[in-house]
């Protein structure tokens, strides 16, 4: 079914990985047609490629795609972020609305950098949405209205599924679970399929069932209205194998591990949004 904003113009400034698979998810679920989208990357090889792949019209700064934007994603990393902010603010329509993916910028160094009155929303999307399966929390800074919530759903619901938080803090709660969490998953397949080699699979089966078993379990647990502890026990039989294997990891405190890793990961993310 086809999504359709109407007549908003959409700007992007940045098209590395992020803005890149950003773009391709709009432009894929037809949420802005081509021609009403704006890009910049300083990088003019990338402007060139996103031009021609993508069919948007790219610009030759950051200020041209600020005043020709009604939503303007920034698509930047962190350490470039000041001196796009001091770019763009004088070509910033009050009206538009500004969406950061920059880790670490909160809503209030956004408006500081911007030296004026603006409606922003966070973003904290994961890796994940260059697979289209991303998992993306957005908070609204001042003066943001449902109707711009909507479309900042709607942009990062094209990468895989966006959720709102409403108080900005949790968002390194969000940074230390799904945005550092595709790591921990890959950590994870990896130890899967090497056990599988050590039992003597081949490199390539191991590797297959391993991805195969975390795509059927997730998708299970997506689709069922039963707990995760319901979901195990269905699996787990009286005196069986999957017991034993369940307790071994339990041995190793490997529950408390997973923890204390989204612990960890959000404490550094409150230092480093606080630095």
């Amino acid at each position: 079914m086809k999504q359709t904003t109407g007549s908003i113009k959409l700007g992007v400034i940045g098209i590395g990985q992020m803005g890149n698979a950003l773009l391709q998810g709009i432009l894929s679920a037809k949420l802005f047609p081509p021609s009403d989208i704006l890009g910049y990357d300083k990088d003019n090889e990338k402007n060139k490629i996103a031009g021609k792949r993508l069919g948007i019209r790219t610009c030759k700064e950051n200020k041209e795609v600020a005043k020709g934007s009604d939503v303007l994603l920034l698509a930047v990393k962190p350490q470039n972020m000041t001196g796009v902010l001091l770019d763009i603010s004088p070509a910033l329509d009050e009206r538009a609305l500004l969406i950061s993916i920059a880790a670490g910028f909160r809503v209030r160094a956004i408006l500081d950098g911007l030296n004026r009155k603006a409606k922003v929303i966070r973003a904290m999307p994961n890796i994940a949405v260059l697979a289209a399966q991303g998992a993306s929390a957005l908070f609204s800074g001042p003066g943001v209205t449902q109707d711009n919530e909507a479309i900042a759903l709607k942009i990062f619901g094209t990468v895989g599924k966006a959720i709102l938080v409403r108080d900005e803090s949790l968002l390194d709660a969000v940074t230390g679970l799904s945005g550092s969490g595709p790591a921990y998953i890959f950590l994870v397949l990896e130890a899967l399929s090497d056990a599988g080699v050590r039992m003597g699979l081949t490199r390539e089966m191991a590797t297959t069932l391993a991805i195969q078993t975390l795509l059927g379990a997730a998708h299970m647990a997506q689709t069922t209205a039963k707990s995760f502890s319901e979901l195990k026990d269905m699996v787990t039989s009286p005196g069986g194998t999957t017991i034993e294997g369940l307790k071994k990891l339990e041995e190793r405190r490997v529950r408390a591990a997973f923890m204390e890793a989204v612990e960890a990961a959000t404490i550094k993310a409150k230092q480093l949004s606080s630095g």
